[in-house]
């Protein structure tokens, strides 16, 4: 028999981190709508999904993932290495919008 994994039960402020502020996401939001966030490893697209509707008010439409790589970062003779995190593409509704962008 195959074990199920169930992921934890997260709260929408503990799915959504930050929302990513950047040349390009502020591209993105004004031509197609979809917006940037760094959102916790353990969310899956559902859970974000939920969360962007519950926080914003607003009507999603799809979610994009990313697991992103942490940077190899160099201090004197130390070798270290930023995070690993993940980032979510979330297209919103055409009628909708958010205004952190």
């Amino acid at each position: 028999m195959s074990e199920v994994k169930s992921h934890p039960v997260l709260r929408p402020d503990q799915v959504i981190l930050r929302p990513l502020v950047t040349e390009k996401g502020v591209h993105r939001s004004s031509r197609y709508n979809a917006y940037a966030f760094e959102v916790s490893k353990d969310a899956t697209k559902t859970d974000i999904r939920h969360a962007v509707e519950h926080l914003f008010n607003v009507k999603v439409v799809a979610v994009h993932t990313q697991n992103r790589k942490g940077k190899p970062r160099r201090s004197r003779m130390k070798q270290s290495h930023t995070r690993d995190w993940k980032k979510a593409i979330v297209k919103v509704d055409s009628e909708h919008r958010i205004e952190l962008f």
